[in-house]
């Protein structure tokens, strides 16, 4: 004999009962949790790295890009020396290159285009791959992406002028990935902001001298690329060199910002640990 419940109506219906109901305790549970202030910019002089802690230290010039496996642990600098309106990141994790950077994801799972620090960099497994522990400026794009031979057209009439998707396919073929292994970059010391839903370049936030360290989460393999943004107002292709810093950060405290910032963060390094104790 078959019951009401059986029927395939009734089952949809108790399915999205049990999943509303899910939806409900979580929502209650994060209403009850208040997310952590950030913190402010980072003082340009501030955060000193210790000769000792540095392990590579890397000039990246203009146009150009670097790649380097980056371990949980280490951070990594840039150091923004002559103030380029744009440096952009990209990363897989080392054990599995198909898992990588996701900017949407770390957009919508912290709520907030804004990433700065005290954010972190979400993989497309749900995973944390690098979190912002050091930040002098604030100001970084997740959303419009790196510059492509069409944008560099646009801007300066020249599509063979050396631009980010190149460079990171390139950083991809050093590790045996292809153009499928590279998605939308996240592009720091790019003030980009959305006003009536379009993307506004602001003017006079980055200067010379400014950095982001970024602290790797999970064993990663991480690219660069020293190309202005593609909304950046410069008319002329001529970015100057960017340092980038590997080196050896303290291991986070209990209370560390970018793992209890959220319950967002804070569930993105449960996936971690429970990634890496498998």
């Amino acid at each position: 004999m078959t019951s009401s419940f059986d029927t395939p109506d009734a089952e949809k219906a108790a399915l999205i009962a049990t999943r509303r109901q899910r939806y409900e305790q979580l929502k209650a549970a994060g209403d009850a949790v208040t997310p952590r202030v950030l913190p402010t910019p980072t003082a340009r002089d501030g955060a000193p790295i210790a000769p000792e802690s540095m392990r590579h230290a890397e000039t990246i010039p203009g146009g150009w890009y670097w790649t380097e496996v980056i371990r949980r642990g280490e951070g990594l600098r840039l150091l923004n020396t002559c103030g380029n309106p744009g440096v952009s990141v990209f990363a897989w994790s080392l054990a599995d290159p198909s898992e990588r950077y996701n900017s949407a994801d770390t957009v919508k799972v912290q709520w907030t285009a804004d990433i700065r620090k005290g954010r972190v960099l979400f993989s497309d497994m749900g995973r944390v791959l690098f979190s912002i522990v050091e930040d002098t400026c604030c100001a970084h794009d997740t959303i419009i992406g790196g510059s492509t031979p069409a944008s560099n057209l646009k801007k300066y009439g020249n599509a063979a002028e050396r631009n980010t998707r190149d460079n990171m396919w390139l950083a991809a073929a050093k590790h045996g990935l292809g153009p499928r292994d590279v998605a939308p970059v996240i592009s720091f010391f790019a003030p980009v902001s959305f006003v009536d839903h379009k993307p506004v370049w602001r003017e006079g936030i980055v200067q010379p001298g400014d950095f982001v360290d970024l602290r790797a989460e999970l064993d990663l393999i991480v690219a660069v690329s020293n190309c202005p943004h593609p909304l950046a107002p410069d008319t002329r292709f001529a970015p100057g060199p960017v340092e980038a810093i590997v080196f050896q950060l303290p291991t986070p405290a209990a209370d560390d910002l970018c793992r209890t910032a959220t319950s967002e963060a804070a569930r993105g390094f449960e996936n971690n640990a429970t990634w890496l104790q498998a």
